[in-house]
């Protein structure tokens, strides 16, 4: 059988999932490739991957394409990695720069700045340095590891996922294991299996990935929520249903 290529993404907050791959027996059975989530969305259409950690808004925009494991990346709060970065107050803000990375989060605070903040905003798309640009009334959208870095030098960050949960009571699914192809059950349910392995080892995971500017531990215990229940799959069908919505494109 042919080796089923599979890929994610290679923030801090894939680790204890990509922990699990190499734990576990299911490594020889893949070809692992890491990309940032709007290139995986993007591979997977074009069919150079067969299964992805995908961005969820992505899912709308490939034919076939559905959930194919229990774990992904979730937050039912603050995610502290996916925010809103500022040097003023919302209320002042009349332009938000959006990281090119991650499409989940560009639609994201789209739909906050008009169904939860009530705010029209000019938006910019993000350039290489836009970080940089963040300053006066111009805001920023960052994810990923560049958003943890970045926590002590803004005076105001407003953590996306903590807005949904305001907004709607919900979880938050950023990201999910999705395939467009049929892939075998067994395979399927030893990827799962070896998707809990890692959260077996959360506090060895976070010491071997040590960062100054923010506790892993914290982090992968108690901000991003790793397995996708009853609650992160309501969260993430009515943040579908709201992005597809007329008003809402």
């Amino acid at each position: 059988m042919s080796k089923i290529k599979v890929g994610a993404v290679s923030y801090l907050n894939t680790k204890p999932l990509l922990y699990g791959i190499e734990a576990s027996a299911i490594k020889n059975k893949i070809e692992l490739s890491l990309a940032y989530p709007a290139q995986l969305a993007q591979q997977l259409r074009e069919g150079s991957i067969d299964m992805a950690l995908m961005p969820v808004a992505a899912l709308q925009e490939i034919n076939g394409a559905k959930i194919v494991a229990d774990y992904g990346i979730a937050a039912n709060g603050n995610v502290v990695s996916v925010a809103l970065f500022s040097a003023l107050p919302l209320d002042e803000i009349d332009t938000i720069i959006l990281d090119y990375q991650s499409r989940t989060s560009v639609r994201l605070t789209q739909l906050l700045c008009t169904e939860y903040w009530h705010k029209e905003v000019r938006y910019v798309a993000a350039g290489p340095d836009f970080i940089s640009e963040i300053k006066g009334k111009t805001a920023g959208v960052i994810i990923g590891d560049r958003a943890l870095e970045q926590l002590p030098h803004f005076k105001y960050n407003y953590d996306l996922s903590a807005a949904w949960k305001s907004f709607t009571g919900l979880p938050f699914v950023f990201a999910a294991w999705v395939s467009n192809k049929e892939l075998p059950q067994d395979f399927l349910e030893e990827f799962n299996a070896a998707m809990a392995i890692g959260l077996e080892h959360l506090d060895e995971i976070a010491a071997a990935n040590h960062i100054p500017y923010y506790s892993l531990k914290t982090y992968y215990k108690d901000n991003i929520c790793y397995h996708l229940g009853e609650a992160e799959k309501k969260g993430l069908a009515l943040f579908l249903e709201k992005i597809s919505s007329p008003q809402n494109l």
